[in-house]
């Protein structure tokens, strides 16, 4: 699979598309959509590599991140979430499945060349397409790593009307690309070339990376576009009930920003306000000589970007009936420049990106809903991204799906947490470094590293609850839960023949 889209080349998947345009962009197009007078519009926001620490209202303290802090204030603030991977693919596959990455059909980030990833397959049963059934018009703005263009996995064929923005999440690595994808249901995908902007190399037939160096020329930063089309999205669904997807770009190295907001860094003489540290290695990202400037600088652009949704809400009257959710996919990172120590990003947590310790998955979640939501409120409610379709499903009105991961969080969100139901634990995989398992039930942590090479390696074993930073291994002290915990893992675990994480 990942020579093939390279072979068969883009008139052969436009084909491919064209067939599966013909049996309809809604599922059960034929059905009559199930809806409640009380409908709600709803908005997910998904930062890309934000940390547990990186916003106001969890600690952040050298970061501006006023309207998200707002949201905090106004909503509910989780303090214990967790996103379904430690890394990008999979953890939106979780998302959009309902399903943990012990069952998830994307488990990795498995790359397809020239442009994209493995693709969910057409007959996977994402909230999107359930909200499409309840009558919801639904939109994606951003990056989305689940297809390339003319696959299975291209985001109108799993639940999307449009999608507008990157569908191979290494392009969005770059913030000044050529071109974004436009995808309108039943119509062929084509590429949106922004004005001012020229890569090295960015042919399709020769693309690998955007930019084997950085971009040549400057014009129009993507996430400023992409977010220009969700505004225009939110004004044209103003009267019927809608879903806005919004995965941002940011922060995601590269470190890249235009200058209003690296403005509020600097100092008069133009030098970052922090004592920068260039020692961490940059890959294949653009070098960026005031790293924590720079990510500072991209978080608070992206809260700007929130305050602009909540804006519009407003502004058309409609935030009264419109749940808005942001989130991130993964901790903060060590890659592009930048370490996330240097603004404790993940603080207090252990570890980050493609750890699954607490720094690698959990991460913030903060929910307004004006009127329905208790403001100031604080949750400790145990939820992750699972969760979100059988959410979504009930506030659509919609019956949940049988056999998936998550359970409704409505009272949670409702401050109802005597009603709220509670999972019996939360599983990860994760299929690089080694292999790594994680479970947390209750208050305990369990990790186990190096399974790809002993599926029986040592558990570790952490009571959060005592200790946050997962800096007290107490596996030896508590050799009844460890087996319990490893029993999870083994059950949870179901043997995938794309992403095996042992030998099954």
């Amino acid at each position: 699979m990942n020579n093939y889209y390279s072979k068969v080349g883009l008139s052969a998947c436009f084909l491919l598309l064209t067939v599966f345009i013909y049996s309809g962009c809604h599922q059960n197009a034929g059905e009559e959509p199930i809806e409640t007078a009380d409908q709600p519009n709803i908005i997910y926001i998904l930062a890309d590599d934000l940390g547990y620490g990186d916003l106001g209202s969890y600690g952040q303290e050298n970061i501006r991140t006023p309207n998200l802090d707002r949201m905090a204030s106004e909503g509910i603030r989780f303090t214990n979430h967790y996103a379904g991977s430690t890394v990008c693919a999979p953890s939106r596959a979780v998302l959009m499945t309902g399903l943990h990455t012990g069952h998830a059909p994307i488990r990795g980030n498995r790359e397809i060349m020239p442009i994209g990833q493995y693709p969910l397959q057409y007959g996977t049963v994402t909230f999107p397409k359930i909200l499409q059934e309840a009558g919801y018009t639904t939109g994606g703005f951003g990056k989305w790593g689940l297809g390339y263009p003319g696959s299975e996995g291209q985001p109108t064929l799993q639940g999307f009307d449009r999608f507008f923005g990157f569908m191979c999440q290494r392009r969005s690595h770059f913030f000044y690309p050529e071109f974004l994808f436009n995808d309108v249901c039943g119509m062929p995908v084509e590429r949106v070339y922004l004005e001012g902007n020229r890569v090295e190399d960015a042919s399709t037939e020769n693309f690998q990376r955007p930019g084997s160096g950085p971009p040549i020329e400057r014009g129009q930063y993507s996430q400023d576009v992409i977010t220009e089309e969700a505004l225009l999205f939110i004004e044209e669904n103003r009267d019927n009930p809608f879903f806005l997807y919004v995965p941002s770009q940011i922060p995601h190295a590269s470190l890249t920003v235009p200058g209003d907001d690296l403005a509020l860094y600097l100092d008069e003489n133009g030098e970052s306000i922090f004592d920068e540290d260039t020692s961490h290695p940059f890959g294949a990202y653009t070098v960026q000589s005031m790293p924590k400037a720079a990510y500072a600088a991209m978080v608070t652009r992206l809260d700007r970007y929130v305050g602009q949704i909540l804006e519009k809400l407003e502004e058309l009257g409609i935030a009264d009936n419109t749940l808005v959710m942001f989130t991130s996919d993964n901790g903060s990172y060590t890659e592009g420049g930048y370490h996330y120590s240097m603004h404790d990003s993940n603080a207090p947590l252990r570890g980050g990106k493609r750890d699954l310790y607490e720094g690698g998955i959990r991460v913030p979640l903060i929910a307004w809903w004006p009127g329905k939501i208790e403001p100031g409120s604080v949750s400790d409610h145990i939820s992750a991204f699972e969760d979100m379709m059988p959410t979504f499903s009930e506030l659509a009105g919609m019956r949940v799906p049988p056999n998936i991961d998550g359970v409704s969080m409505v009272p949670a969100l409702m401050g109802d947490a005597e009603n709220q139901q509670q999972k019996e634990y939360l599983y990860w995989e994760f299929h690089a470094q080694g292999g790594k398992q994680a479970v947390r039930k209750g208050p305990w942590k369990a990790v186990r590293l190096g399974v790809m090479e002993d599926r029986n390696s040592p558990i570790e074993l952490y009571n959060l609850d005592e200790d946050i930073s997962e800096q007290n291994n107490v596996a030896a002290q508590y050799p009844d839960i460890v087996d319990e915990m490893d029993r999870i893992m083994r059950e949870a675990h179901i043997p995938s023949e794309l992403f095996p994480l042992f030998d099954d």
